[in-house]
């Protein structure tokens, strides 16, 4: 299909999504909603794609929902916002966090809101030193939501995730950084060459075996550890068995540079 509100291509083994609504702030609309899954339809039928990157055009990341495309008044009609997030947030985030390859989000700028939680939802999180992240949420009366009540406790603990829920104050990339709450902040002159450093990295990498451990890692909390050792020796044995694991022996054996299939 042909995208409007989002730049979309796939070359070497990477697809490359940027939100590109920049005189909105890449805030969601119904139709951003559309175009993404769409892409990840894509994603999901081209056997090629080891990995995805995500960031935004313009002087921000995604702040949030665009709430001129479900404008209300007081005392007028109320929305279903349950719905809104039923049809069209859960579904992003869920997609994203069982895609089974590598999921990389350069955060170029504010990350408020949804689009806060769009970052949390990816594997790999890194954010230039002008980025910040809001938990807005509280100052429209709302919840935090896509997925962001269920992973900020995980990332920082609770003292710091009911903070940034309940205050919607700012959080500074290095902040973030330094919480656990993302990988990496770099430089903003080099936020792209260090995600497609890490794109690239990935569409060369066993994607199989990087599918398995983003699984076993955002699962893990749901199982207690028995299990999650019976599911590691199970992961390792059907690896084990797979060409892409003789050729990294055989690379590392042979001093050379491995070449993995992936999917």
């Amino acid at each position: 299909m042909a995208f409007e509100t989002i730049l979309f291509s796939i070359a070497d083994g990477a697809a490359r999504l940027t939100l590109n609504r920049p005189d909105r702030l890449n805030s969601f609309t119904v139709q951003m909603h559309g175009e993404l899954q769409a892409a990840l339809d894509e994603i999901e039928a081209d056997k090629s794609v080891r990995t995805l990157l995500i960031t935004g055009a313009g002087r921000g990341f995604c702040a949030g929902q665009d709430l001129s495309d479900r404008a209300v008044t007081p005392g007028g009609e109320a929305p279903d916002l349950g719905e809104s997030v039923e049809k069209r947030y859960n579904p992003l985030i869920r997609r994203l966090t069982s895609l089974p390859m590598p999921v990389v989000c350069a955060v170029n700028g504010v990350a408020a809101g949804a689009g806060a939680s769009l970052a949390f939802a990816c594997d790999i999180v890194l954010a230039a030193k002008s980025a910040k992240f809001i938990m807005s949420f509280a100052n429209i009366g709302l919840v935090p939501d896509s997925g962001s009540s269920w992973v900020l406790a995980r990332l920082v603990g609770q003292a710091r995730a009911l903070g940034l829920a309940l205050t919607g104050d700012p959080v500074s990339a290095e902040v973030a950084a330094d919480w656990g709450l993302i990988w990496k902040c770099v430089d903003d002159e080099k936020l792209a060459e260090d995600a497609d450093a890490l794109a690239t990295k990935f569409a060369n990498a066993p994607t199989r075996g990087l599918a398995e451990t983003k699984k076993l890692i955002r699962t893990a909390f749901t199982r207690p550890l028995d299990e999650q050792l019976d599911l590691e020796r199970d992961r390792m044995r059907e690896l084990g068995r797979s060409e892409d694991y003789r050729e990294g022996v055989d690379a590392f054996l042979n001093k050379r540079k491995p070449s993995f299939k992936g999917r």
